[in-house]
């Protein structure tokens, strides 16, 4: 049993104005064996295939795994680089000998220009590489996907958790279910139905309602006999694209007729929800004045999630804190190159010294910010991520220096973005969790993994932002379905 296993995983946000190219990702790609030694013990959905199928005695035949490089955000990807990297996965299939299946690990919110659904042309070209043999992929919760998807593969399995803590374990499933298929004890049949809505991802945790309910229902559905996977994606905003928004998947054990109705049940429950996946969230001052009032009643430490800024520059928050007197806080990643090579070359660490930092990206960043502490921390550290998500990673960061404002108040600059998904990213540079009242993170839920077992409270703040903002309506589309839900033309243009 020959299996091989391919990558091609990205997270397009359309509205940011520099576009992702071949240089993006070219970096951090891994060929052949590369791939599994990248994956092996780390909990992702190529390690979750790898578990499975040497447990099972097939040869795993690596082919590529595309991923970006770490560095700036950037936007649509450009066509060359689709075309590069399609085309190579396909020409290694073809060339790698017979072979018994193929295993995809994908996301599901790629957006290329003049490829309007990347992961289904990135399918039939597989498929047309391949030949007939069974052909299955793993989805991120937030992809946008329709049927062109489910035509040109076996069967797709998508993430059921936000914070993504089951990546390894959908890469089983799949992996299991591919197993199966080929020694002749299963033929999966799938089916996918679209509800037509889309929401911010702050509200789309599945530890919390709407989604909670949502995969409760789908978890009933895969106790029953025959069933083998129920998945929703909840689409992905902030992606410009004509496949836009939620969809639900179900697997079954060759009953295209269960599948379709189980696939129909679970997208009218997202339909009557659709109000749920929305609600208003406090703007920076009053949500840094509540924080306030919580840890004065002695409710510490409090996250504040600034979810809009995946740029890193944003100083909405930073500005309040400063403003209202704030003590005992950590900003852990505000990201601003200039500023923190600058502090390379003219300080060292315990000297005092002023920078005005953040706010460089654009006018939804805020203004910059002038500060004046201590130079604690300069270095370029590495740690190993501690939390539920990606826990074993070793990462190893570029430039980043921490600043002591007096008061225990930190704020800690880095020459790329930073991603405090734990605690590692403020231990490394000398912050002590512990002495915080309250800590500033970017982002919308995936800290909780790790955080919500840490801090008293989670508050999301509905914050200004350039990426993942809570107002869909303050983004401009230009290629989504006019009956999207609620940013489609017929539901902006409504009269009631």
């Amino acid at each position: 049993m020959r299996i091989a296993v391919a990558g091609f995983i990205d997270e397009t946000m359309t509205f940011l104005p520099e576009p992702t190219t071949i240089a993006h990702f070219e970096p951090a790609v891994k060929r052949g064996p590369a791939l599994l030694e990248a994956n092996r013990g780390i909990p992702t959905y190529i390690n979750g295939f790898l578990r499975v199928l040497e447990e099972a005695g097939a040869e795993v035949v690596p082919i590529v795994e595309v991923v970006k490089a770490p560095g700036p955000f950037t936007g649509w990807i450009t066509y060359e680089c689709f075309e590069k990297y399609a085309t190579e996965i396909a020409d290694r299939i073809a060339a790698a000998g017979p072979l018994d299946g193929v295993l995809l690990s994908l996301h599901g919110a790629m957006a290329v220009t003049g490829v309007p659904k990347p992961e289904a042309e990135l399918c039939r070209r597989v498929r047309r590489a391949a030949g007939s043999i069974p052909l299955m992929a793993t989805f991120d919760l937030h992809s946008n996907e329709d049927g062109e998807l489910t035509d040109a593969t076996d069967a797709v399995f998508v993430l059921k958790t936000y914070p993504h803590v089951d990546s390894q374990e959908i890469g089983e499933i799949a992996a299991r279910c591919m197993v199966e298929t080929i020694r002749g004890n299963l033929r999966p049949a799938q089916a996918l139905r679209r509800p037509g809505l889309v929401s911010p991802s702050i509200f789309q945790g599945t530890d919390d309602h709407p989604m909670k309910t949502i995969y409760d229902r789908c978890r009933e559905w895969e106790r029953r006999p025959g069933v083998i996977c129920v998945s929703v994606g909840t689409g992905f905003a902030y992606c410009d694209v004509p496949d836009i928004g939620m969809y639900v998947v179900a697997v079954t054990d060759n009953d295209a007729a269960l599948a379709g109705k189980i696939a129909t049940e679970v997208s009218d429950l997202c339909w009557s929800l659709r109000d749920d996946f929305a609600r208003p969230l406090p703007k920076p001052p009053e949500a840094v004045a509540q924080v306030m009032a919580l840890v004065a009643d002695g409710r510490r430490p409090v996250v504040m999630a600034d979810g809009a800024d995946r740029i890193g520059d944003s100083t909405h928050v930073l500005r309040e804190l400063l403003a209202q007197g704030a003590r005992n806080w950590a900003i852990p990643d505000l990201y601003d190159g200039s500023v923190v090579n600058v502090l390379a070359k003219t300080a060292r660490v315990g000297d005092l010294v002023t920078c005005t930092a953040g706010g460089w990206y654009g006018e939804r960043s805020g203004r910059p910010v002038e500060l004046a502490g201590t130079l604690e921390y300069l270095g370029r550290p590495e740690y190993v991520l501690i939390g539920p998500m990606e826990q074993g990673r070793r990462i190893k960061e570029g430039l980043v220096a921490r600043l002591n404002l007096g008061d225990n108040r930190h704020v800690v600059i880095s020459d790329r973005t930073r991603w405090a998904i734990d605690s590692s990213p403020l231990t490394v540079v000398g912050i002590d969790v512990g002495t915080l009242d309250i800590i500033v993170l970017k982002s919308r839920v995936h800290h909780r993994a790790y955080w919500d077992q840490v801090a008293e409270v989670n508050f999301p703040i509905d914050a200004p932002g350039h990426s993942e903002v809570v107002d869909l309506s303050e983004l401009e589309y230009h290629n989504i379905p006019d009956d999207v839900y609620p940013i489609g033309r017929m539901w902006r243009n409504r009269t009631w």
